[in-house]
């Protein structure tokens, strides 16, 4: 199945349900891994800066306890621009090895890190993360998976504890795993953070729209629709949608999808955790927490584990 395949396939079964939901995944497409990258930059959106601030602070503490001669491997890479440091502050890493879903932009970062770092091996893998991979040869044992940004958050906690388990049986002996995870927090900061004033979150949102009537040959009019963020706090989560605002059909391709006014497509989860119930969670997939570092207002927590 090719990529398209699986991104019709996706949206046609998800807009038939009851309940409509698109993957998160296919929000990053290279025009999405933009939007997102401006939305890391934005007053609201405090997981880029504040996880900035805490590498900057901790790495130093963080490469003595990863030790020396890691493999680098880093999930959902993006343009990797937190990588940089990482590399710099380990002893003798062996190898950098992106994976991200984004051809162009894993190429873009893997060029600026090769110039950065050349007499590291920089060896990309264009591949979504959620799907089976493999480990390039070059990357042996042991190996650092670096997962920054919250993402795990993107999974519910069920399949955030099937993802850390598939992760830890992929790596190897003496694996490490250092990881981005945001805290449960006020809810009126968490809902800034997911809709903020400039609207780039609601651009971010609605491209994912854009995107299907470019590739699927849809015919959606994003007008027709606008970005929602609320976080739930039963599910100490942000949920993200695109509400219609009218009564209306779309076709994609040959299949007529009927929206009702209010209806809601649900498009991406951000879960939030206490640090003693990441740190629960992670054991339960094979995983125990060797250091943990905050932001003074614990906004923010990058947690280290080693593969037991």
């Amino acid at each position: 199945m090719t990529l398209t395949d699986d991104f019709r396939q996706a949206v046609l079964d998800g807009l038939g349900q009851s309940r409509k939901a698109i993957p998160c995944r296919f929000l990053y497409d290279e025009t999405g891994s933009g939007y997102f990258d401006d939305i890391t930059r934005l007053d609201e959106y405090y997981p880029t800066r504040t996880e900035r601030s805490i590498l900057k602070t901790a790495l130093p503490d963080m490469a003595v306890r990863i030790g020396p001669g890691a493999s680098v491997l880093e999930l959902g890479s993006g343009t990797s621009e937190k990588t940089g440091a990482l590399l710099a502050a380990l002893e003798d890493p062996r190898c950098y090895v992106p994976l991200d879903i984004d051809e162009a932009t894993l190429e873009d970062a893997a060029g600026r890190l090769r110039q950065a770092f050349p007499h590291l091996p920089v060896v990309p893998l264009h591949a979504d993360f959620n799907d089976v991979w493999t480990l390039p040869p070059q990357c042996l044992p042991p190996v650092l998976c670096f997962f920054p940004g919250s993402t795990i958050g993107n999974f519910d906690k069920p399949e955030a504890e099937t993802f850390l388990r598939h992760i830890r049986s992929n790596l190897g002996p003496n694996a490490r795993l250092l990881i981005g995870v945001d805290l449960v927090k006020d809810t009126h900061i968490l809902e800034a953070a997911y809709d903020d004033a400039k609207g780039v979150t609601a651009a971010f949102n609605l491209n994912l729209l854009v995107r299907i009537n470019r590739e699927l040959c849809g015919d959606f009019k994003p007008e027709a629709f606008r970005h929602r963020a609320v976080y739930n706090e039963d599910r100490a989560c942000i949920e993200m949608y695109l509400v219609s605002q009218t009564n209306q059909t779309v076709r994609i391709g040959g299949t007529l999808i009927q929206f009702a006014a209010g209806e809601m497509v649900h498009t991406e989860d951000s879960h939030k955790y206490t640090p003693e119930g990441f740190a629960t969670l992670a054991g339960r997939a094979g995983w125990r927490r060797t250091g943990m570092w905050m932001d003074d207002g614990k906004l923010f927590s990058v947690q280290l584990f080693e593969a037991e």
